[in-house]
């Protein structure tokens, strides 16, 4: 019989199992949902729906550039443990070097990956390796220059913090350091023009409560809060931060001297952001041995 697509998508929603492998349930089970439900438990391809709650905050940062585009995408798992695993090491290449040739984390889902599209792909490994994933984010990057810089790699191209540079002029030895230096130092933004304006603006009603205790006058107060917001974008933006390299430079300044312009930057860092949940498994196994 033929097999439709509503019966293929609620397979899947029920069961987590990958496209491909739930139209081969139905068309091996004639279309009967529940039996295809079965037959896809005794293929070990059902797995990942039971796995899909749990926190998934490990993993791995992966970097790629072609030319002056740069992509950097965020795969989680479970375990830190799954992130030297080389079969999950190579399907998060796969997905960086799918990345280069899409816009956005919708159609990187659906790119395809050596026959299956790159959300199918991740849905049999959750089954093979037992541990829930996702893709958790995507960032892409363009300019004359984009550089690429990977912090605690564990093989070429991934790790735990993944930067990438755009630099206006060409001057990689340069981009790689300011790469660092992101890695490094974590800016808010590029320069002030960028930067959130709700942080700017929670950060000085703080600089203002501060100086308030000190009982000056509101025209001292005013000048205090000049200078405090300065130092504080000097902190906060890429451009304004002290150089690694040579403190005595801003990022800016260095660049200048460097014969370029820093004109975005793009840090993605393994799990920032997400809740670990902290498992407590003797207290699971006291709990058990009561019941």
């Amino acid at each position: 019989m033929a097999i439709t697509a509503s019966q293929v998508k609620e397979l899947r929603e029920m069961t987590g199992a990958g496209m491909m492998d739930a139209k081969k349930a139905l068309t091996e089970t004639d279309g009967n949902t529940d039996a295809a439900v079965d037959w896809l438990r005794t293929k070990g391809l059902a797995k990942a729906a039971k796995k899909a709650g749990r926190t998934a905050a490990e993993g791995l940062v992966a970097v790629a550039v072609e030319g002056g585009h740069g992509v950097a995408v965020e795969v989680n798992s479970e375990t830190d443990f799954v992130g030297k695993n080389a079969d999950f090491q190579k399907m998060v290449a796969g997905i960086s070097a799918a990345a280069l040739k899409v816009d956005g984390l919708e159609a990187l889902m659906a790119a395809d990956l050596g026959g299956k599209t790159v959300q199918d792909e991740i849905t049999a490994k959750i089954a093979t390796i037992g541990e829930n994933m996702s893709v958790r984010r995507m960032a892409s990057l363009d300019g004359d220059t984009v550089v690429s810089y990977v912090h605690n790699a564990v093989t070429d191209g991934m790790g735990k913090i993944g930067v990438l540079v755009a630099l206006k002029g060409e001057n990689e030895a340069f981009g790689r350091q300011v790469a660092m230096h992101i890695a490094a130092a974590n800016p808010a933004s590029l320069s002030e023009a960028d930067l959130d304006a709700a942080v700017v603006e929670k950060e000085r009603q703080i600089q203002i409560e501060i100086a308030r205790e000190s009982g000056k006058p509101d025209a001292v107060i005013e000048k205090m809060i000049v200078g405090r917001m300065k130092k504080f974008m000097s902190e906060v933006t890429l451009l304004g931060q002290a150089f690694v390299v040579n403190p005595d430079l801003t990022v800016a300044a260095a660049a200048k001297e460097a014969g370029v312009e820093v004109t975005g930057y793009v840090r993605l860092e393994v799990g920032e952001g997400i809740e670990k949940v902290v498992e407590d498994f003797a207290a699971e196994v006291a709990k058990a041995a009561q019941g």
